[in-house]
């Protein structure tokens, strides 16, 4: 019931997204168990550091902090990893909205347990992304100055419950699959980060899937609230996995670089494919009337993405861009005093634990 895989019409259920992360994390210690430079199967030393870096990535060796890398490779992560983290913390307010006004006890704990995870994901990105040499307060600074983005899914309303189930179904449906293939992303702290991360999304894709299954079964006005959220959030979704690959400045490189497995338009289908297979089972009607099975490419066919609109709201013309970066710098000033009680606290305990001078 909980529609979080996507197997194919010959595959059980051991091939779904879960079971990927359970690879990658087994492929994870097989490379570790490989070794690095003069095992007899990993890439061989070389004098030239691009060399070095290249046979690492070619071997599906897992780039360290330690390591030698190209600038533009380490440019490109901390912008990839720094928008994920941005995109975790900005992300908690739209369902946080609806935490003290879930229609049960039940429901706002689970709710309550989910924004709380998605504050941690925040944390373990900015972590990993503090091991490329830049700091967290940097990080911040160019979230709530907007020199840095968030996704652009987080600028839309949550107007009704259901919207909870459309985001959790949809938008971190959208994201797992996205994230799944970062697992066996060439930088080892974003990978090890990843693998954690997804098994915590599949949750919440379960929760929110779980919210509209009830809903679609429930009375005609619940079924309308379900078809009504998901209307608004499938288009959305969709621009989630970013421009077509044929405007797409970095995806390239990136895919070179293995930071990505898979291109912008190959996610997107793999997410329409799922979609319209557990739409199925909720019931409910994906809003786009040129969705239909094409035999000969074996996936289907559908609308794609309005991406003039989708350039507006990452542009920062979007519903809720001031609303939601406006609360962030507001929360970010409400916990300044808890940051500074933290340094005094460090200070004093570093003053204590330092050796008396003689005298």
């Amino acid at each position: 019931m909980y529609g979080h895989d996507f197997p194919g019409p010959d595959d059980g259920p051991a091939d779904g997204l879960l079971e990927q992360v359970e690879a990658a994390e087994v492929a994870l210690r097989a490379a570790a168990d490989r070794g690095r430079p003069g095992v007899a199967d990993g890439p061989a030393a070389d004098t030239d550091p691009q060399h070095y870096f290249t046979a690492l990535i070619e071997a599906d060796q897992k780039i360290e902090p330690r390591d030698w890398m190209p600038d533009a490779y380490r440019k490109t992560l901390i912008r990839q990893i720094a928008q994920h983290a941005h995109s975790e913390i900005i992300g908690m307010q739209p369902e946080g909205n609806w935490i003290s006004r879930a229609p049960s006890l039940g429901r706002k704990a689970i709710l309550l347990a989910k924004v709380q995870d998605e504050a941690g994901h925040g944390l373990y990105l900015y972590a990993a992304a503090e091991t490329l040499g830049v700091t967290r307060d940097e990080l911040v600074e160019l979230l709530l100055t907007g020199r840095q983005k968030y996704s652009s899914i987080f600028n839309y309303p949550t107007l009704g419950w259901a919207d909870v189930g459309a985001i959790g179904w949809l938008v971190d449906g959208a994201a797992i699959v996205n994230q799944v293939p970062l697992c066996r992303c060439s930088y080892g702290p974003y990978a090890r980060a990843m693998i954690r991360v997804c098994k915590e999304e599949s949750f919440h894709q379960r929760q929110g899937y779980e919210i509209l299954h009830r809903l679609a079964s429930g009375t005609p006005a619940q079924r309308a609230m379900a078809q009504d959220a998901v209307d608004r959030w499938w288009y959305p979704s969709l621009a989630m996995f970013g421009p077509p690959d044929t405007d797409s400045t970095h995806s390239q490189q990136s895919m070179a670089w293995k930071i990505k497995r898979f291109s912008n338009d190959d996610l997107r289908q793999r997410f329409v494919d799922m979609c319209v297979q557990q739409a199925g089972v909720l019931d409910l009607r994906l809003p786009d009337p040129d969705l239909r099975w094409n035999e000969q490419r074996q996936a289907y066919d559908y609308t794609q993405p309005d991406y003039a609109e989708l350039m507006r709201v990452i542009s920062g013309d979007g519903p809720c861009n001031r609303q939601r970066i406006d609360h962030r710098r507001r929360a970010h000033a409400d916990g300044s005093w808890v940051r500074e009680a933290a340094a005094a606290y460090t200070a004093k305990r570093q003053r204590e634990d330092r050796p008396a001078v003689a005298a």
